[in-house]
């Protein structure tokens, strides 16, 4: 229980109609959960309005509305709460409720295009490995220490971080590891929080199904630095085009790395294998289990996030040394019949580009490259020619199939990705719409030191079809089939 007023400090009000020295419940955005003395926020979303359903808040036992428009109809001993962005007092309100868990730990973003999930998964790896209580926010889970929960969104929205924060000052977690969506970040789920440091990855073709522009989705990325204070610090990719934008207007302590410029934390690779990478990293030699020159990157912003954070230099590197693959990026194995079977959650054009390229550097070019790839339906639909131009262009076998097609027809979406395929690589593309039937397929095609890459949905252990999620994992899948053809 709380007094209004106290969880309404930091919020932008145009106006107030009611008390705000009313004690209250909870806060909800879902007016499904709303229950007795509860605040209800009115959020436009992007499929439903919540302002149609403040009748049916109050109804359910809510004594005040948070929106940006008051309703027509004001109802008597309810405090109506106007506000400029019901996002971002959504955001300040739930710091407020869990008392401001953020300050309590050290918390870094991850944003960027490809490789949030990595590099927050792995700094949590490493931070635990290094004797620390750690917490992670990503894509694939959510940890508080050893404990797992199951993750929904890149970014949760504000209520849900701030009460798995709470939940680690309760464990008493030191630092926490957080994926930052772009949505996250233009739908305010980032703000009322203080951040130790960001980190910024890379930026390339995506989301946009949702900001208008690419410029858009850059200035939406940017803006997460843009609210750094000033005794955190700002880690960018200065060999992407897009790295030193993110430090035009941070207040942040600035810190670069690259392989391909000078920056303060830089690498070359010396070897490039499918047991791992060799890398030159500031004058020291590193091994690490990860695979590519994507990966080469992640573990530059790994290393320089662990030593800003505190860390020993010298213990940094043995720990990058033990760290394993995330489950979905770059996962692995070889079936008995000497198949290289690589499942990726590659789902743009620059990733499959990177993991394609990672793997013709490796191959001797005497294997088939067979490659199973698909696109989301009911989203960025400008993408998928340019998947398919890739995926055909750097494989020697193409099977084009469905991912989470959602509303959309699979058969549909494989049209607008045929497109992309020049006339050179016509004879080595297939479409199969049923992505298990691709997946057989590309087993069955596949010989000795062939390798099979499946692109797409990495981590994901279901498809969205029609609104309904079936049981689906890339990985489970072609080990089963590759065991079947074995016998």
């Amino acid at each position: 229980m709380m007094v209004l007023k106290d969880i309404l400090y930091k919020v932008t009000i145009n106006a107030v109609v009611g008390s705000t020295s009313i004690t209250v419940n909870k806060i909800e955005f879902d007016s499904r959960q709303i229950q007795v003395n509860d605040v209800f926020i009115a959020i436009s979303g992007t499929i439903t309005d919540g302002h149609n359903y403040i009748e049916k808040a109050i109804s359910d036992g809510a004594t005040a509305i948070v929106c940006e428009q008051l309703p027509e109809h004001l109802e008597d001993g309810i405090t109506y709460i106007e506000v400029v962005n019901s996002n971002q007092a959504l955001a300040f309100m739930a710091a407020n409720f869990y008392g401001h868990p953020s300050e309590n730990l050290k918390l870094v973003g991850v944003t960027g295009t490809n490789g949030k999930t990595t590099v927050s998964s792995l700094l949590y790896q490493l931070f635990k490995k290094a004797g620390y209580k750690v917490g992670l926010l990503s894509t694939v889970k959510i940890m508080v220490d050893n404990t797992t929960y199951k993750a929904t969104h890149t970014t949760p929205d504000s209520l849900t971080i701030n009460k798995y924060l709470q939940l680690m000052n309760d464990e008493g977690v030191e630092f926490c590891f957080m994926e930052v969506s772009s949505h996250g970040i233009h739908q305010s789920r980032t703000e009322g929080l203080r951040f130790e440091g960001g980190i910024f990855t890379n930026l390339s073709h995506d989301h946009l199904d949702y900001h208008d522009t690419f410029a858009e989705y850059r200035d939406v990325k940017k803006r997460f630095f843009d609210q750094l204070p000033k005794d955190a610090f700002a880690l960018t990719n200065i060999d992407d085009k897009n790295g030193l934008v993110m430090f035009q207007n941070t207040a942040a302590k600035k810190y670069t790395y690259a392989l391909k410029n000078y920056a303060d934390y830089r690498a070359q690779i010396l070897e490039n294998e499918f047991s791992g990478l060799l890398l030159k990293l500031n004058d020291n030699e590193l091994w690490s289990r990860l695979i590519g020159s994507f990966n080469a990157y992640n573990v530059l912003a790994i290393f320089g996030a662990a030593e800003l954070l505190g860390l020993d230099k010298v213990e940094v590197l043995r720990l990058i040394s033990e760290l394993e693959n995330v489950a979905g990026r770059f996962q692995y194995f070889i079936s008995e019949g000497k198949i290289t079977a690589i499942v990726d959650y590659a789902h743009t054009p620059d990733a499959l580009k990177n993991v394609l390229e990672t793997i013709n550097d490796i191959r001797t070019k005497n294997e088939e490259l067979i490659t199973v790839v698909g696109c989301g339906g009911n989203r960025d639909k400008t993408k998928r020619p340019k998947m398919a131009h890739i995926a055909s262009a750097l494989s020697t076998k193409v099977i084009l199939t469905s991912d989470n097609p959602r509303n959309e027809e699979p058969s549909a979406i494989i049209e607008d990705m045929e497109k992309g395929v020049e006339p050179q690589n016509f004879k080595k593309t297939l479409s199969i719409t049923d992505r298990k039937q691709a997946i057989k397929t590309a087993c069955q095609m596949a010989g000795a030191n062939d390798i099979i890459l499946i692109a797409g949905k990495g981590h994901e252990t279901y498809q969205e079809i029609k609104g309904e999620r079936f049981d689906f994992d890339d990985y489970k899948i072609v080990q089963e089939y590759l065991k079947q053809l074995q016998k």
